[in-house]
């Protein structure tokens, strides 16, 4: 249980490793998965959690290797948000730029095909905000956290 088979320096490595991945690989798939995790998205992270936990602890099976593997996730991720509070460059490298979807009634479906959405996901984004029609949007942005935020033209009284 406390009998490490691997050095403790080789599990944070391996957690680094995968984690740096894991990131990368997440990143290029789109926020969509992050943002607006659908069932078969949930199952994929659930999967990929899975896939790399033997990566990450070379075959130690001890109770202190996981918390040195738990620890060191944390710690990163810990620091990749300081790092991308303090640097704009950084945030926008991780974390991406907002994507206009919808202007002034109109759907720029370019960007909808490189942001991964689908029309249905788009009108789900209209419903929350109380609109059925692309008309009535004056902007529709994908942000950076994987949300659609809908701002509604005024009304013409």
């Amino acid at each position: 249980m406390w009998q490490l088979t691997v050095p403790w320096w080789e599990l944070v490595l391996r957690s680094i490793a995968v984690y740096v991945f894991l990131l990368v690989l997440l990143r290029m798939t789109g926020r969509r998965q992050v943002g607006q995790l659908s069932p078969f998205d949930l199952i994929l992270l659930l999967v990929l959690s899975n896939a790399v936990q033997n990566s990450m602890n070379g075959g130690d099976n001890s109770l202190i290797g996981g918390l040195i593997s738990a620890a060191t996730l944390v710690t990163i991720n810990f620091l990749l948000d300081y790092a991308t509070t303090a640097s704009n460059r950084l945030d926008r490298l991780i974390g991406g730029r907002p994507q206009v979807l919808i202007r002034n009634g109109r759907l720029r479906a370019e960007n909808l095909a490189a942001a991964n959405l689908s029309r249905r996901d788009i009108n789900a984004a209209l419903r929350k905000a109380g609109c059925i029609r692309i008309e009535e949007v004056r902007l529709a942005m994908l942000e950076t956290n994987g949300a659609i935020s809908v701002v509604l033209r005024k009304s013409r009284s």
